[in-house]
């Protein structure tokens, strides 16, 4: 996809977050919109080796959502990249649908594991990518974190293991949106400097603009083509709640759902309709 593709497509994942979480009446709206141009660097701007019509394909990119309360923003990146009907979408979060709060690996295709406890992303990553190495097989490990859920100490047992195993095939991706439940992160607990604190366990850091698709692209072809033995980290500077104003940057859009009128005041602004029956 051309660039001016991507945004358009950002735009309308952004729009199926938002009439996935308004139907269900609960979901987390802020780090999934924060999150959209991470998603669609992978998987539609050929970061990823993956196929929608495989997806346990051998030799394949493995993704992994970490912050596993933003499954919305996968659910909906996995529908358009053909895992999912996109009739699906508006189930969200009720009885007996597969798309629940959080991913599930055993319901959903192109989910590779269950997440949703904060913290554990990154050791699960490591074992698959660890497991990789010793087999001899192809395929790179992309985790997906935010900067709150870098306050859990297991992240950073993690990152100790990832250097000292020299695990070049796994590159974690920092949402760094700055908010948390609870407001602010350098309030709550401050985990920054990230880059020097991750150089310092021996990764290798880069930082982007992480609401700029093509900047993207460029530094997670780097991270996953980097010879380097060593375990690549990418910060993505993004805004929580991103493409909509009155939830840019606004920690109580953590986990709460627009009602009707704000979801179609959300939807206008975005300029697109939603592919997704509210």
């Amino acid at each position: 996809m051309g660039s001016a593709s991507l945004d358009q497509t950002a735009r309308g994942l952004r729009c199926d977050v938002l009439s996935m979480i308004g139907a269900a009446g609960s979901g987390h709206p802020g780090g999934s919109l924060s999150c959209i141009e991470v998603l669609c660097a992978l998987y539609f701007g050929g970061v990823m080796h993956h196929d929608p019509a495989d997806p346990g394909m051998e030799g394949r990119d493995w993704f992994v959502l970490t912050k596993g309360h933003a499954a919305p923003a996968l659910y909906a990146t996995l529908a358009r990249a053909g895992y999912l009907p996109a009739d699906e979408l508006p189930t969200l979060r009720k009885l007996g649908s597969r798309l629940q709060g959080h991913p599930d690996s055993t319901l959903v295709p192109g989910v590779e594991v269950s997440t949703g406890s904060l913290g554990q992303g990154l050791s699960i990553c490591c074992g698959i990518a660890c497991g990789l190495a010793l087999d001899g097989r192809e395929g790179t490990v992309f985790a997906l974190l935010g900067d709150g859920e870098c306050e859990e100490g297991q992240v950073w047992e993690a990152a100790m293991f990832a250097a000292h195993r020299k695990l070049g095939n796994l590159v974690a991706i920092v949402d760094a949106n700055g908010l948390q439940i609870d407001g602010r992160v350098q309030d709550v607990c401050n985990p920054e400097d990230l880059g020097e604190k991750f150089a310092a366990f021996g990764w290798q850091v880069s930082e982007v603009d992480g609401h700029d698709i093509e900047a993207l692209i460029a530094a997670l072809n780097r991270a996953k083509a980097s010879d380097a033995p060593a375990p690549q980290l990418v910060i993505a500077r993004t805004v929580k709640g991103k493409g909509v104003s009155f939830m840019e940057g606004e920690a109580g859009w953590h986990g709460k759902a627009p009602d009707a009128e704000q979801l179609a005041c959300a939807l206008q602004e975005l300029g697109a309709g939603s592919e997704v029956a509210a």
